[in-house]
């Protein structure tokens, strides 16, 4: 369990580890990644492209308001990653700053959100690679032009 409360005291249980604000938020930074790459996969790229659009027909065509939510959870990262966040303090009992339910509650709510800023970037990231490749083609396509003339 990793987490800091009331200065480390030694009269706190056994089971908590002592830990520094820096190693904590170490462990935030970097549980964040298997949040975001888990939910980045699954709302969107092509290896969960036939469960995905299953998921986006029901979503917009179940009859029932609880069906059709529970379906949208699987085609929007964001509300994804707070199911990933919340498997991922579980399995790693992973506290932000507090021992107890507080700890768990921050820890929930920064992990989604440092997820989210990951998966922010990597879609920036492949926004530029996108457009800096359709560059390259035009200007390819305009050398082959010139050659040709």
């Amino acid at each position: 369990m990793v987490g800091l409360e009331d200065g480390c005291s030694l009269r706190r249980p056994v089971h908590f580890l002592c830990v520094t604000l820096g190693l904590q938020i170490a462990w935030l930074l970097t549980l964040a990644v298997p949040v975001a790459c888990i939910a980045w996969t699954v709302t969107h790229e092509e290896v969960f492209r036939e469960p995905r659009q299953y998921c986006q027909k029901e979503c917009s065509h179940a009859r029932s308001l609880l069906r059709r939510k529970f379906f949208y959870l699987f085609t929007c990262e964001y509300c994804f990653s707070h199911y990933v966040a919340a498997a991922t303090l579980v399995i790693t009992r992973f506290r932000l700053l507090f021992g107890d339910w507080r700890g768990y509650f921050l820890s929930f709510f920064a992990l989604v959100w440092m997820a989210n800023q990951y998966m922010s970037i990597y879609n920036r990231l492949r926004l530029d690679i996108r457009h800096e490749q359709v560059e390259i083609k035009a200007d390819e396509q305009t050398v082959e032009q010139r050659e040709a003339a």
